[in-house]
C-alpha cells in the first residue's frame, strides 16, 4: 500500500537542523502502512498544545520503550511533524511509540511558554502512557537545536525552577541544543533567534539563565547524550562540550559524541551511522532492549 502523508506544513530555513544536509524535506512526511498515528491531541490549554501519537501497528510482546520528540527552529518556526521523517522513523523502527510534541513558538509566547509546554507534554506522556502501551519508566526525550535545548530542559528542570511540573524521563538524548541562553543574546555568539524569544527587559539575562539547562546541572539528572559537530556556526560546540563537562563533574552519566568537521546539520549517512550510537547508548541504560 501506499504511504499516507500527513497534513501539510511549513519549514523554515532555522528549522533545518537535524535534518540531513544533502537532503531538502519539501513535502509532508510519508507514513508507512505499518505506522498507526493519532494526530492533534490536546496536552495543555493551549492552542498550540497539540501532540502526534505515532506507533507500530504490529502487536509487542510487552510495553513498548518512549519518546517525545521536540522540533527545532529557534523557538520562533517549525513544526511537530518536521522531524518525523528523519528522527520518529528511527525510533519507530527500533519500536518505539514515538510523542511528537507542538508548543508555543516566540510569535504567540516569549521564554519561558515553550519550556512549560514540553514539561506538560511529558508529564502528559507519562500519565497516558500505558493507553499508549507504553512502559513508563522506559521514556526518552530528544530534539535538535532548539529542540535539543527543550528536551535537555525536560531532563533536568527541578520543580523548584516552577518552570512546570518535573518529568521523569529515562534519558535524553540531545542533537546539538543551546546550553546557555544567555551566550545568545549578545556578543559574538548573538543570535536573532534567542534575542527574539528571551524578550528586552530589566530581568532579561536572569529569565535566559531560569531557561539554561547550564543552571540545572547536578548528581541526579537522567543520562544525556549530546551530539555536536565542532563546526557548528549556529550553536557552537563548546554548549555541548561545556554541559558534558559541567554533568561530568558533578556525577551525572553524560556522554559527547563530537561530530568532527560537521555543522549545525550532517549528511544522512552520518546520521544513520549516529543513531546506530544511540541505540547502544540506550541499550546501555536499558531502555532499548
Amino acid at each position: 500500500m501506499f504511504p499516507r502523508l500527513l497534513g501539510p506544513f511549513l519549514l523554515a530555513a532555522a528549522c533545518a537542523a537535524q535534518v540531513p544536509s544533502d537532503m531538502k524535506p519539501n513535502t509532508p512526511p510519508a507514513i508507512p502502512d505499518w505506522v498507526s498515528v493519532e494526530s492533534n491531541i490536546s496536552y495543555g490549554q493551549y492552542a498550540e498544545n497539540k501532540l502526534d501519537i505515532l506507533r507500530p501497528k504490529e502487536p509487542a510482546a510487552g510495553r513498548r520503550p518512549g519518546v517525545l520528540l521536540i522540533h527545532g527552529g529557534g523557538w520562533t518556526g517549525g513544526t511537530k511533524e518536521s522531524r518525523i521523517e528523519y528522527a520518529g522513523m528511527q525510533y519507530l523502527k527500533q519500536g518505539f511509540v514515538v510523542a511528537t510534541v507542538q508548543y508555543r513558538l516566540a510569535g504567540v509566547a516569549p521564554a519561558p511558554a515553550a519550556v512549560t509546554d514540553v514539561l506538560n507534554a511529558a508529564a502528559w506522556f507519562r500519565k497516558n502512557a500505558k493507553n499508549y502501551g507504553v512502559d513508563p519508566n522506559r521514556i526518552v526525550v530528544t530534539g535538535d537545536s532548539a529542540g535539543g535545548h527543550l528536551a535537555l530542559m525536560v531532563g533536568m528542570t527541578p520543580r523548584s525552577a516552577k518552570l512546570g511540573p518535573a518529568a521523569k524521563v529515562a534519558a535524553v538524548v540531545n542533537f546539538y541544543g543551546i546550553t546557555q541562553v544567555d551566550d545568545q543574546l549578545d556578543g559574538p555568539n548573538m543570535r536573532k533567534y534567542a534575542v527574539t524569544w528571551v524578550p528586552e527587559g530589566p530581568d532579561r539575562f536572569a529569565l535566559a539563565r531560569r531557561v539554561s539547562p547550564m543552571s540545572y546541572v547536578r548528581r541526579n539528572v537522567p543520562p544525556i547524550l549530546t551530539v555536536h559537530g565542532d563546526a557548528d556556526k549556529t550553536v557552537p560546540y563548546e554548549h555541548g562540550a561545556n554541559l558534558t563537562r559541567a554533568l561530568d563533574a558533578a556525577g551525572a552519566p553524560a556522554t559527547l559524541h563530537t561530530l568532527g568537521g560537521e555543522g549545525h546539520s550532517v549528511p544522512k549517512a552520518r546520521l544513520d551511522a549516529e543513531y546506530e550510537e544511540i541505540w547502544v547508548f540506550l541499550k546501555r541504560h536499558r531502555i532499548l532492549q
